[in-house]
């Protein structure tokens, strides 16, 4: 228990957020209604259980439904709009944002307009993001498309989510996020980036070169890391985001970025392969939700793998073809979340929240509270 005295110019709001605790949690514990007017030298009793309070950040495509806007929303600080792609004149591709846009502003969470460099082929582009970032004229029309929609739209601020920009433009993108985030900042936007999983300065590789950690740490209020797709639709199958992995990445990050600018990224699926592993086969996407139905429809034990910190289960199809299928469970999600303390991040974000899966959610909710605008 936490004793403290009302000093001039306090909310409950501001002393909520003082002590990582809600507003509904001091209200309740002191008898007081939310309109209550606080007196200078008046003692409150803060809740003793007091949760930290963290951001979550929760990736979707405007498709959502409508049920899982309703069951996710109130778990959010910021809901990512995925996504407004650029062209190489500097046009973006709209997207039919508004449903999704009103119902984060109705839970008080910040919409954010995501900016990537996808391509007519659904994919990231290398050489779109080069002909961006090679040509200050069509950056400028870019910005200015960017700053038009952010307004008209009712976004809260941007997501810069340019992957696989070649390495001989490094130096490019970091001119061209300068430029954005100077002109952001004038309209009081939020900027964040998405950036690669690190796990040092040098790491060779077109999806990590050009993603450099310390200039988006200075530019950006926060950095969204993508710490999953060690396993992956073409790659061999393990976890997801085996939590010995994104630890590797968060011990890197740290020494470069102030941690409570860091949104780790959690995954919110899994892959189910076919074996023997064959190169070149993928694997399929499942939601976690429908992989516990699957180990529950197939009677198959789901273990847990004490390295990865992740589940994953063993099952035969119609063809007695063998499959393995590695997941997230509250196990993981849990272990994940602890990394946050550790590292004192400034929260998480959802890759993506398309599939309910409520057991990430309870997690979360138990041992934190949600940042709200």
């Amino acid at each position: 228990m936490t004793i403290y005295t009302i000093q001039r110019g306090d909310t409950l709001y501001g002393i909520a957020r003082k002590f990582g605790v809600s507003v509904k949690d001091i209200t309740d514990t002191n008898g007081l209604s939310s309109v209550n007017r606080l007196m200078i030298g008046q003692a409150l009793v803060i809740p003793t259980e007091i949760k930290p309070t963290i951001q979550v950040n929760g990736y979707a495509y405007p498709t959502i439904s409508d049920v899982t806007l309703a069951l996710t929303l109130p778990s959010l600080t910021f809901i990512s709009i995925f996504s407004y792609q650029v062209t190489s004149n500097g046009n973006l591709t709209p997207i039919n944002d508004q449903r999704v846009i009103r119902a984060a502003k109705d839970s008080n969470t910040l919409p954010m307009l995501v900016l990537t460099n996808i391509g007519p082929t659904g994919r990231f582009d290398s050489d779109l993001a080069h002909e961006i970032l090679a040509n200050e004229t069509v950056q400028e029309l870019l910005i200015s498309n960017l700053i038009t929609t952010l307004r008209n739209n009712g976004y809260a601020g941007v997501d810069i989510d340019f992957e696989y920009v070649y390495p001989m433009d490094k130096e490019l993108y970091n001119s061209f996020l300068e430029k954005v985030t100077t002109r952001l900042r004038q309209d009081d936007f939020i900027i964040t980036t998405a950036l690669a999983p690190k796990v040092r300065e040098n790491q060779t590789g077109t999806l990590y070169e050009a993603h450099d950690y310390a200039t988006h740490s200075r530019l950006a209020d926060h950095v969204i890391i993508m710490t999953y797709e060690w396993g992956y639709t073409y790659g061999p199958p393990m976890a997801v985001a085996p939590i010995n992995q994104v630890e590797r990445v968060l011990q890197y990050a740290t020494t470069v970025i102030p941690s409570k600018k860091i949104l780790m990224g959690i995954p919110n699926y899994g892959y189910d392969w076919t074996l023997p592993y064959q190169q070149g086969r993928p694997a399929k996407s499942i939601s976690n939700t429908a992989a516990i139905a699957l180990a529950q429809e197939k009677g198959v034990e789901i273990k847990f793998d004490p390295v990865a910190q992740a589940p994953y289960f063993y099952y035969k199809d119609e063809n007695n073809a063998l499959h393995v299928v590695w997941f997230e469970d509250a196990r993981s999600i849990k272990a994940k979340l602890n990394l946050v303390s550790k590292y004192e991040l400034g929260g998480i974000s959802f890759w993506t929240i398309m599939n309910y899966f409520p057991q990430a959610y309870a997690v979360l909710n138990s041992n934190y509270q949600i940042e709200k605008f």
